[in-house]
């Protein structure tokens, strides 16, 4: 039986190249030297996407890997903690610094907004004695793409290490990882690359490193131990077994979007498309303002629920999308429009889809949303 067109905010599509990769041969890469190679270059690929000299690390775990283990590496008990809290993602990060034993202090703002960096500065005026500072690019459940480039640099003004969870953002929102003095970087595979999921991958400043190697305390983990890596080229060892097939596919992944020739500019003009289309047919978007290039979340209209529009879509039409969860669970919808799912074709049959579901549930929309979106992206 033929899956479902998958255009949820990830794990997305895989390309057919991408699973070919998957099936190479393995070889043993705890003693290979050429794989030791293999995983170095797919590295250097990952500094070529995310613009950074700073040391690029592949984890074999989730993207959430990736966030505690962050946590775990640069947080003592005791240390001053900045949670930048516009959604649920954002908040949770405090759960994993606190974790670790952080005194956590929250900045607190609109969750249908973007983080305004002028009330951030004003606040850091008064509050600015923090170790490291969380925050999320955007916040995948609400859709909201949030301004790194002016908050990361007005941190860093301060001498906070910032630790940004750039998850669903990489590969379809702009990055510019050095420029914008950002120490920690967090992304995942099956969002914006369309790899598996599987594999967190991460960038470390040499700021960070800094605070990592040079604790009062050990690293309460093993596993989420990012100092075990510092070396781990010159050693040609590996702290534990890679998984090898996921990099196999992940390298191909990253070079299909280094291949291309502008892959942010399709996301953002594919997500203005989506969203006018939306717009114009009568639906309201949660976020009020900060759009985000790589998913897009609706309020559910009245009169209708989640499953409803979840059920027919995917029994009607073949199509999955997806709700969210936390505060937003039941009241919105999300079609995720990032890497191998932010194709016209692929988002023309979403709305087209949509568009009779919500009809034949009784909502009333104004034009056909796959029409509209055709033309606003002309």
């Amino acid at each position: 039986m033929k899956g479902p067109l998958i255009m949820t905010p990830g794990p997305t599509y895989v390309d057919e190249e991408v699973r070919k990769a998957l099936s190479n041969p393995i070889t043993n890469p705890d003693i290979d030297p050429d794989f030791y190679e293999y995983y170095q270059d797919t590295c250097i690929k990952l500094q070529n996407l995310l613009n950074t000299e700073n040391q690029v690390l592949i984890l074999s775990g989730e993207g959430i890997l990736g966030l505690e283990a962050a946590c775990a590496s640069l947080i003592e008990p005791g240390d001053k903690v900045l949670c930048i809290d516009n959604g649920i993602f954002g908040n949770g990060f405090g759960d994993f610094a606190k974790m670790y034993g952080a005194e956590v202090r929250y900045f607190k703002t609109n969750y249908r907004k973007a983080i305004d960096p002028q009330e951030l500065e004003l606040f850091l005026e008064e509050n600015h004695d923090f170790k490291a500072a969380t925050l999320v690019h955007c916040e995948t459940p609400s859709g909201i793409t949030n301004p790194v480039d002016q908050i990361c640099p007005l941190l860093k003004r301060y001498g906070i290490i910032t630790v940004v969870d750039s998850v669903s953002a990489i590969g379809g929102e702009r990055l510019e990882t050095d420029e914008w003095g950002m120490d920690i970087v967090l992304g995942g595979s099956q969002k914006c690359l369309s790899a598996p999921p599987g594999l967190t991958f991460l960038s470390i400043s040499q700021a960070a490193w800094k605070v990592i190697l040079n604790r009062k305390t050990p690293i309460a983990s093993f596993y989420c131990n990012l100092a075990n890596w510092k070396d781990w080229y010159e050693k040609q060892w590996f702290p534990y077994t890679q998984p090898i097939s996921d990099i196999y596919g992940l390298r191909v992944a990253v070079d299909r979007w280094l291949e291309e020739d502008n892959p942010i500019a399709r996301h953002a003009k594919l997500a203005n498309g989506v969203r006018e289309s939306l717009v114009s047919g009568g639906l309201k978007l949660y976020p009020l303002e900060g759009f985000s290039n790589t998913v897009t979340t609706i309020s559910i209209p009245k009169g209708v629920t989640y499953h409803d529009i979840y059920d027919k879509m995917l029994k009607e039409h073949n199509i999955m999308i997806t709700g969210a969860f936390g505060f937003l669970q039941d009241k919105v919808i999300r079609i995720g429009h990032m890497g191998e799912n932010c194709y016209e074709e692929k988002l023309y049959l979403t709305l087209k889809a949509l568009d009779l579901t919500l009809r034949s549930l009784g909502v009333e929309l104004k034009g056909e949303l796959d029409r509209t979106f055709v033309s606003a992206i002309k």
